[in-house]
């Protein structure tokens, strides 16, 4: 049996659209950030303090802040309980360091309170770790050797990374809502400087809704695929 040949029109009716929207989502946000990058807030606190304050609403004293280089490299590493924050986030005082800053202390208080969404995040990494490495591989094995089982395992790898970019979105809407409640109540940024980091922050968590989408969207071309060389 041979599968995926001739013209791919589910890529084009699926997966390409999809594609197109992320791309647009992805230059959306260098904007909006480039713009907040550019505007410095009213108090002059640093992307630096202003994660410390975060971890201090929470009553974390574990973790450490640093300085990385490279540009939106900005993340918190759980197993070295650090936050490292690039130059313009380190060091900056715009709107968009103190909004990027507080999104990954916000990471940090929610290893810290042992959230939920994030325990489940983590328990299903190893599984999709080895699904990512394997999926492809066993779907080109599948449809050169045109042995069907191996393309449908190679498809149920893939739904494993899906389900892991399913299982990211609320840990990342979650870490963004700290880092909000915590600049409104510690007054780090004025109201309208708020809402300009609410925008950055918004526009990085619409990246990781485009990635979902892709993948479903990958995923459910696989399907059909396969379901039509079936038949």
């Amino acid at each position: 049996m041979r599968f995926f040949y001739g013209f791919d029109y589910y890529y084009v009716i699926l997966v390409l659209p999809v594609i197109i929207a992320s791309l647009i989502i992805h230059s959306r946000l260098k904007s909006t950030y480039a713009k907040y990058s550019g505007i410095g807030n009213a108090r002059h606190i640093t992307g630096a303090q202003a994660a410390q304050m975060v971890l201090d609403y929470y009553g974390i004293r574990d973790v450490r802040i640093e300085h990385i280089a490279g540009n939106l490299s900005d993340h918190y590493d759980p197993t070295q309980k650090v936050i490292r924050l690039s130059t313009a986030v380190y060091g900056g005082s715009s709107i968009a360091a103190v909004g990027v800053a507080c999104h990954e202390a916000g990471h940090a208080a929610q290893h810290a309170e042992q959230y939920v969404p994030i325990r489940l995040r983590n328990m299903i990494l190893p599984v999709c770790n080895i699904g990512s490495k394997l999926s492809i591989p066993l779907l080109i094995i599948g449809i050169v050797s045109s042995i069907e089982p191996l393309v449908w395992i190679g498809i149920g790898f893939f739904a494993f990374t899906t389900v892991f970019q399913f299982a990211t979105l609320p840990v990342e809407f979650n870490a963004s809502s700290r880092a909000l409640k915590v600049i409104e109540s510690n007054g780090l940024l004025t109201f309208e400087e708020k809402n300009g980091a609410a925008k950055v922050l918004k526009m990085a968590a619409m990246t990781y809704v485009a990635a979902l989408a892709v993948s479903m969207a990958q995923l459910l071309r696989l399907i059909l695929l396969a379901g039509r060389r079936r038949d």
